[in-house]
């Protein structure tokens, strides 16, 4: 497919540079911006899977994910890979308490 297209204003320097820093040419710079973002529109970018289970509270089963989103999310990264969490991540983290029969 042959494609010609106006690029003035900040998409032409955003162009230039991306050709200019990668020493592609023109072409093949856009045709691998149209590949990343179709990846991103069909949802084969995968970088953001492992964040589901903070949206929302979920079936998670914790009510406190909003408030200390940023400890849950170290300690599940440091899980992911496989690294230990940050000390005062798990400090801070509440204690589980087992339900009361």
């Amino acid at each position: 497919m042959r494609v010609n297209a106006r690029f003035e204003g900040v998409a032409e320097k955003q162009v230039e540079y991306l050709a200019a820093t990668t020493g592609q040419k023109v072409s093949e710079v856009l045709r691998q911006s149209v590949d990343h973002y179709y990846q991103h529109v069909r949802g084969g970018s995968g970088r953001l899977t492992h964040l589901y289970k903070f949206f929302g509270k979920g079936d998670s089963g914790k009510s406190d994910v909003s408030a200390n989103v940023k400890l849950y999310l170290d300690k599940s990264l440091a899980a992911k890979y496989e690294h230990p969490p940050a000390k005062e991540a798990v400090r801070a983290l509440p204690k589980k308490t087992k339900p009361k029969a």
